[in-house]
């Protein structure tokens, strides 16, 4: 392959699990960003804008560190009901949060962004809408026993790659962009850079 080094500014196993399915060769370095302060600073009516804005935030405060690599950064938001729904502290507030979005839609939104030389070079965010099914509350209750606290480290309360696929009735967008990265406009841009072969 070629010279070019590829980091992953995630501590996120399905965005490692995506770019090692495509074959995509890369590091892991964990981006240190107070995300609280970004969100603070944010319109919380654009959640698109907020995804794009911490995964540069995440992709620089990398680059800086190591600016001979491309760095691609990552994040995703949920917007439901007016507003920004963050990961469940508790498997209760969990619990609350799914019932709230029962039968009803939300949005996904997954960014990505590379860096390098301390230097954003390319960023973008994709859609996705899920409508959430009119589940039953004996549902419900044996899906988070059956998933347990893996469920907090989940925007939402659910991974669609698990059980959580029984959650909902429909989604309009892409696969990728739900389990938290764009990953076809990645790919494209990482074989721009010259990471993967053309």
């Amino acid at each position: 392959m070629s010279g070019e080094r590829l980091i992953l500014a995630s501590k996120s196993a399905a965005r490692r699990a995506m770019l090692e399915g495509a074959g995509v060769p890369f590091s892991v370095h964990v981006a240190e960003v107070d995300e609280d302060v970004v969100k603070a600073a944010h319109d919380p009516a654009d959640a698109a804008g907020l995804a794009l804005e911490l995964a540069r935030v995440k992709a620089l405060a990398v680059s800086r560190h190591d600016p001979e690599a491309w760095v691609l950064g990552a994040d995703q938001t949920l917007a439901f009901a007016g507003g920004l729904v963050s990961k469940a502290p508790s498997m209760t507030a969990a619990r609350a949060q799914l019932a709230a979005m029962r039968g009803r839609s939300h949005q996904l939104h997954s960014a990505a962004a590379l860096a390098r030389n301390g230097q954003v070079v390319w960023s973008d965010v994709d859609t996705v809408t899920l409508r959430v099914r009119d589940f039953s509350d004996v549902f419900l209750d044996a899906y988070l026993t059956a998933e347990g606290e893996a469920l907090l480290a989940s925007v939402g309360s659910y991974r669609l790659e698990g059980m959580g696929a029984q959650l909902f009735e429909a989604v309009d967008g892409d696969y990728f962009t739900v389990l938290g990265m764009p990953l076809w406009p990645v790919l494209a841009e990482l074989r721009r850079a010259g990471v993967l072969a053309t």
